[in-house]
């Protein structure tokens, strides 16, 4: 497996995101942050996730690409795109309800090369927790399926962080 990577590219207002390799939490942090201040630059206008070198992709890297799709109908009325020719990864998509929330093309034709690369940021324990509980209130939301899967991890989650405090976690 290749480590992961996350790349941009950006031409008015339409930002392009290359995921690749192994998409796993330790990238979560430097994904959400990119996320944040690309949704709120003056003249966003759409986003493009490639998967089509992504390798592997966690459950709270898929929470984070949901919620970006959510935060960008609120922002601009348009669903995301996802290219995912990896008939694995877009099975994993389908079964998580993406399909509701993005625009799933399978063919990745579509190559841009100038790609600039996504700082990783190193972030605390209580921090890394509370994005992975968010992610998975966030697939919760999409279906019922998502719902029953991550109810018990989502339980736990909010277990450790009422009882941070206490160490008692």
């Amino acid at each position: 497996m290749t480590l992961g990577k996350i790349e941009f590219a950006e031409s008015d207002g339409t930002y392009v995101l290359k995921l690749t390799g192994e998409m796993r939490l330790t990238l979560c942090s430097s994904l959400e942050n990119f996320l944040q201040a690309m949704l709120n630059t003056p003249g966003f206008r759409s986003v493009v996730i490639d998967l089509s070198e992504t390798e592997t992709i966690d459950s709270t890297s898929l929470g984070l690409l949901a919620k970006l799709s959510i935060m960008a109908w609120k922002k601009v009325q348009l669903r995301p795109v996802l290219l995912s020719p990896r008939h694995d990864i877009t099975r994993i998509l389908m079964s998580m309800g993406f399909e509701r929330i993005f625009i799933i093309v399978e063919d990745s034709s579509q190559q841009t090369s100038d790609y600039h690369d996504i700082t990783c940021d190193d972030c605390s324990e209580e921090s890394t927790r509370a994005r992975v509980l968010d992610a998975h209130r966030v697939l919760m939301s999409l279906n019922e399926n998502n719902r029953k899967a991550f109810s018990d991890l989502v339980k736990q989650l909010e277990h450790c962080h009422q009882h941070e405090a206490t160490g008692t976690c």
